[in-house]
C-alpha cells in the first residue's frame, strides 16, 4: 500500500474519527460542534481533527473567529478501490477490521 493510503486507513482505525466523519456527512460543522457529542476535551477532538485533515479526509477553514470542517469524501477514493478489490467478499466492517488488525499488528496498536 502506498504511504497516503495507508494515512487514511490508519486515520479510519478510529471509531471516534468515524463517527466524525459521519457527522460531517450532514453538513460543515464548526469544530466546537463536532465536540459536543463526545465525553473529551477540545484538545483531543482537535487533535483527531488534525489526523483526520493530514489523511486528506477532511479540510478545516477559520471563518470569523470559528474553526470549521469540511468533509473531502475524494479522499475515501483511493480505500474505496482497494477495497472493491476483495469486493468477493462480504462487506467490510470497519469495526472488525480494526480488531482484526490489533491483533495482527500488536506493535501498531500501542503505538497509538
Amino acid at each position: 500500500m502506498s504511504a497516503p493510503l495507508d494515512t487514511v486507513f490508519a486515520a479510519l482505525a478510529d471509531s471516534t474519527r468515524r463517527r466524525i466523519l459521519s457527522m460531517l456527512l450532514e453538513d460543515d460543522m464548526a469544530v466546537t460542534d463536532v465536540a459536543e457529542p463526545f465525553d473529551m476535551s477540545l484538545a483531543a477532538i482537535s487533535k483527531h481533527l488534525g489526523i483526520l485533515a493530514a489523511a486528506g479526509l477532511i479540510s478545516q477553514e477559520k471563518r470569523g473567529r470559528l474553526k470549521w470542517c469540511k468533509l473531502e469524501p475524494d479522499a475515501l477514493k483511493s480505500a474505496s478501490v482497494w477495497m472493491q478489490g476483495f469486493g468477493q467478499f462480504e462487506p467490510v466492517n470497519l469495526d472488525d477490521f480494526e480488531r482484526f488488525l490489533a491483533q495482527e499488528l500488536p506493535e501498531r496498536a500501542e503505538d497509538r
